[in-house]
């Protein structure tokens, strides 16, 4: 009993530490502090928007489209389709195009791969790296807005706000909360106290120069936003975040793509994590305080996996344990709170409560996944694109 005991106080003070550190963060975004201003400048940098994009047919020329209708002096980027198994028909309509189309032919294919044959491939003559996903799409302001951050000289690493594309699904609905809520609490709330901001993956624009040399490092399979996050913020760079700059992002419409999609950045967390975790002491050292909390992100429980496993734990103590259940309600609850101050007022709907009643079956699919993990970072897991007719 007195070890059963001791797992229960572990194990209490595990979920405690990740939920305050989810609480305080959710709270930091609420307050009205200014993120790096996007004034305009009259200097027009030269872009280039790179495009990964592995058998995306379906979503790739929705994409391409947005990205020919900046308000931005044509002269002054290029968009650069990284082509990687797409059909020949799409690789046509995409050559008759005014975009650079680079064709590529891995055995294995990654993320990482595409962007450092596709930026040998165009050269130097870049002053910023833009990096989008195939399924995202740009409004017609967005690369003036990128140049203008870039007109501080402080300012190399810019994540903008990714938000829904589709909300055609219950699940697409609680994967659009889920990256409001990271948003807020890994991207905004961080900002607002002086830490950088998450990469997502896409949407995120680099110093060009800075963004060539660190990817040549970067080897990743799955979780290349991760990798490239941990390696910039180890060399003491700065991500900043800005919340008024948006791109449309596709999310999961199915519980195939999201169970597939959640145990690649599963697998991801875990392996960057046994990575990175060596260097934490030279960075405490260093008071390289970004780095240390980006690794202790790789530690923390997967929320769907919190949110689950504190209302199952809370849940089995009331019958077996009734005293000690009360602390576990109070921690639920704080959870949830946190949760909710998290998302924004605009996805609160009858839509997202109907949505939530695909809780329960996601995080058994969480739960599934953690004996999945083999093998998962060792091969490239696509999740596939295109919006679905709602059933």
């Amino acid at each position: 009993m007195i070890f059963l005991y001791w797992i229960e106080v572990a194990l209490y003070v595990c979920f405690l530490i990740n939920i305050i550190y989810l609480l305080f963060f959710a709270v930091a975004s609420l307050f009205d502090r200014k993120q790096q201003q996007t004034v305009s400048s009259g200097h027009h940098k030269r872009i280039a928007i790179l495009i990964p994009a592995y058998k995306e047919d379906r979503v790739i020329m929705e994409c391409v489209d947005s990205c020919m209708q900046q308000e931005y002096p044509l002269d002054k980027y290029d968009v650069v389709v990284i082509s990687d198994r797409m059909e020949e028909q799409t690789n046509k309509m995409l050559s008759a195009l005014p975009v650079k189309l680079v064709e590529v032919f891995f055995k294995n294919s990654t993320k990482a791969k595409a962007l450092n044959y596709a930026m040998e491939q165009i050269g130097d003559a870049y002053d910023i790296a833009v990096v989008l996903d195939a399924d995202n799409i740009i409004y017609p302001d967005f690369l003036q807005k990128i140049n203008n951050v870039f007109s501080d000289s402080k300012v190399q690493i810019v994540q903008a706000h990714r938000m829904a594309k589709n909300l055609n699904t219950n699940l697409s609905v609680l994967d659009a909360a889920s990256e409001e809520i990271n948003n807020s609490i890994f991207r905004l709330g961080h900002a607002n106290v002086g830490l950088s901001a998450a990469l997502i993956g896409s949407g995120m624009a680099f110093g060009y120069a800075l963004f060539k040399s660190i990817m040549l490092t970067i080897d990743a399979v799955g979780g290349f936003d991760r990798a490239l996050e941990l390696s910039l913020i180890k060399e003491g760079k700065r991500i900043y975040y800005l919340p008024e700059v948006d791109v449309l992002d596709e999310k999961v419409q199915n519980h195939a793509n999201f169970s597939n999609q959640r145990r690649r950045w599963l697998s991801a967390q875990i392996h960057y994590l046994g990575r990175f975790i060596g260097d934490v002491p030279a960075a405490l050292l260093k008071g390289n305080w970004d780095f240390c909390d980006k690794v202790f992100q790789q530690m923390s429980i997967p929320r769907i996996l919190l949110l689950g496993m504190t209302f199952v734990i809370s849940l089995f103590l009331s019958f077996v344990a009734g005293g000690l259940a009360i602390k576990w309600w109070i921690l639920f609850v704080v959870l949830i709170v946190a949760l909710l101050l998290a998302i924004p007022s605009s996805l609160f709907s009858k839509q997202l409560v109907v949505a939530l009643f695909e809780l329960p079956y996601s995080f058994l699919l969480m739960l599934r996944n953690l004996f999945r993990l083999k093998g998962a970072n060792k091969k490239f897991i696509h999740t596939s694109h295109g919006v679905e007719n709602k059933k």
